[in-house]
């Protein structure tokens, strides 16, 4: 059976804050994936690190400068984004994370065929008033979306519950499996930490240093890990606002490595990769570290959770915020090679089956083709389409 996808010629917005990590990761593999099937790809982000590997990749970027947070910069960043939509008239708009998913909105209004990803819930991040304020957007700016992305059914489930009304889709994120592969740890560690005992157990954390993350937690963990574990290493990966209060609690035995342009080496070298979140989207740390061959602890939070394949539950899950549980966890683990060792060989195999990056990208064409389809039937037009070969869609 063969289905219609945007024609080689579609020109697609990705709309970006000032993003890092994760998210900036999601952006440049959908862009290269569909500047290699053909299409026109602009992304509107500020100055960074994210627009130069784009335009290294030849996508279209165009400067927005705008803030993390909604504030008072919000109308002049709305207006910017206005004359960037004027200039380069997509034909649809991919907006990303929650500052552009609102600038984006209020800009469109519409308009254009919009396809919203809040890589995570705001309104999950905060307390108060403006967690009330972000679900209260949410909801009204939901019928400006012509489909809501979410990246599991968790986040899925918690907008629906939440009450935003959106026309929902569900594309598990995905990682490039040939960067994301198995190396002999030894040589790798070598390199990245040449004045430690090669045989002592490295555990790695990478993501941003945050209260999301929970790094804060892993360290109130390490304490008993250490003590049960002689000799153990953790290393953690990232910047982040917290960094200076987590390098004050930190002991000795704890390695800042900083912001990487690459972190693949990083899995490689670890015996055990932790995520201790408090909430995620669906995190590409633990899917990157399972495509290493590495196993992972993970917090039991939505869209961790579902990083995991079903065997890897019991062993690799840890109740959130519960220093005592983590640490059980992480011991267990640095104690038994040879779990370590099968854990990593079936999340292997997960990922390759399941998180491809290639099998996200034509997910998220085919919701693109749906949604301009839509739009065309809606207004008694044909939409630019053409034949391709048929793909399995992720479900919608």
């Amino acid at each position: 059976m063969h289905q219609p996808e945007p024609d080689v010629g579609s020109r697609v917005l990705h709309l970006t804050q000032p993003v890092d990590g994760g998210v900036a990761r999601v952006v440049t593999d959908l862009a290269r994936a569909q500047l290699a099937a053909g299409l026109h790809v602009t992304v509107a982000c500020p100055d960074s690190t994210l627009a130069k590997d784009l335009r290294a990749l030849g996508a279209d970027v165009r400067r927005w400068e705008a803030t993390r947070a909604p504030g008072p910069s919000l109308p002049g960043e709305v207006r910017r984004l206005a004359r960037v939509l004027a200039r380069v008239r997509p034909h649809l708009v991919h907006a990303h994370s929650a500052k552009a998913g609102l600038a984006g909105r209020l800009a469109v209004r519409g308009r254009i065929p919009t396809v919203f990803q809040p890589h995570a819930w705001s309104f999950e991040a905060v307390g108060g008033t403006t967690a009330a304020l972000a679900l209260s957007w949410e909801r009204f700016g939901a019928r400006w979306a012509d489909r809501v992305v979410c990246v599991s059914e968790a986040e899925r489930a918690t907008g629906v519950r939440s009450g935003i009304a959106g026309r929902w889709s569900v594309v598990p994120n995905g990682i490039d499996t040939g960067r994301f592969r198995p190396a002999p740890a030894a040589g790798v560690r070598a390199a990245l930490l040449p004045d430690a005992d090669p045989a002592a157990p490295l555990v790695v954390c990478v993501g941003r240093l945050c209260r999301q993350k929970g790094q804060d937690v892993l360290l109130r963990a390490w304490e008993a890990v250490a003590g049960r574990v002689p000799g153990a290493r953790l290393v953690l990966v990232g910047d982040g606002p917290d960094r200076a209060g987590l390098r004050s609690r930190a002991p000795r035995s704890v390695v800042f490595a900083g912001a990487v342009t690459d972190v693949v080496p990083w899995y490689q070298a670890a015996d055990l990769v932790v995520l201790p979140s408090r909430w995620e989207g669906m995190a590409l740390a633990p899917l990157e570290a399972l495509a290493c061959g590495r196993p992972v602890v993970v917090t039991d939070v939505d869209g961790a959770r579902e990083s995991l394949p079903a065997a890897l539950a019991a062993p690799c899950l840890a109740p959130p915020e519960d220093p005592a549980a983590l640490a059980a966890a992480v011991t267990r683990l640095l104690l038994d090679p040879a779990l370590r060792e099968s854990l990593g060989d079936q999340g292997r195999r997960h990922v390759l089956s399941t998180h491809d990056v290639r099998r996200t990208a034509a997910a998220i064409a085919d919701v693109y083709r749906e949604v301009l389809g839509r739009r065309s039937a809606a207004a008694g037009a044909t939409a630019p389409v053409r034949p391709t070969e048929s793909r399995e869609s992720i479900h919608s």
